[in-house]
């Protein structure tokens, strides 16, 4: 493997990483990041040893006389099988290069899955909103009809609907106090009333 190949090899293994995120680093990311580091670092005196001895092969076939008589044949056989061993080291450190990035990329794409599954609200606060603002212009409501309208039958009615329909909810406690506000009234009025005729029989 030349030299050049070697290099295309690490360039293209840094073209497939992503660029990194800004932000908040997570703990595991950096603990990938230093192993994906580890990983590039094991790999490279390997890549470079093999990228030495094929140049030391090279330059020692080439720097030799031409002479009649081949090298010996184990020679040659050692050699070759130095370059496989080196090879296989290259591919394997590049391997593992490969699955640390795939493996950072996964990570990445869940951590935004995740960001976006929390961005998603409750269903269940949704519906105690929606109860409450219902609620709410139900009471608004009857209060238009009380005391802007004296209408104060369908307000008692508006107001005890609220009761009826949402117990629990603030806004029937509201309902609530309105009726007592109503009913102390209407007592009020029938005594003045009643004090009143007791005048007027006097006279």
């Amino acid at each position: 493997m030349s030299e050049e190949r070697i290099r295309e090899l690490l360039q293209d293994a840094d073209r497939a990483a992503e660029p990194p995120l800004f932000g908040q680093i997570k703990a595991t990311d950096l603990r990938q990041r230093l192993r994906r580091r580890r990983l590039v670092r094991l790999g490279m005196p390997a890549t470079a040893a093999a990228v030495l001895l094929l140049g030391f092969g090279t330059w020692t076939l080439h720097s030799r006389p031409e002479a009649p008589a081949s090298p010996p044949p184990d020679k040659i056989a050692s050699l070759e099988e130095q370059v496989r061993q080196l090879q296989a080291q290259t591919d394997a450190a590049l391997q593992l290069v490969h699955e640390v990035l795939a493996q950072e990329r996964q990570q990445q794409r869940l951590a935004a899955l995740e960001a976006e599954l929390a961005s998603i609200s409750d269903p269940r606060e949704e519906i105690e909103r929606q109860v409450d603002k219902t609620a709410f212009v139900l009471v608004y409501e009857a209060d238009q009809l009380y005391r802007e309208l004296n209408e104060i039958e369908s307000a008692v009615e508006a107001y005890e609907q609220v009761i009826r329909l949402f117990p629990q909810n603030r806004w029937a406690n509201v309902a609530r106090q309105r009726l007592a506000e109503i009913r102390k009234v209407k007592i009020n009025k029938s005594e003045t009333e009643g004090d009143s005729k007791c005048g007027s029989q006097s006279v």
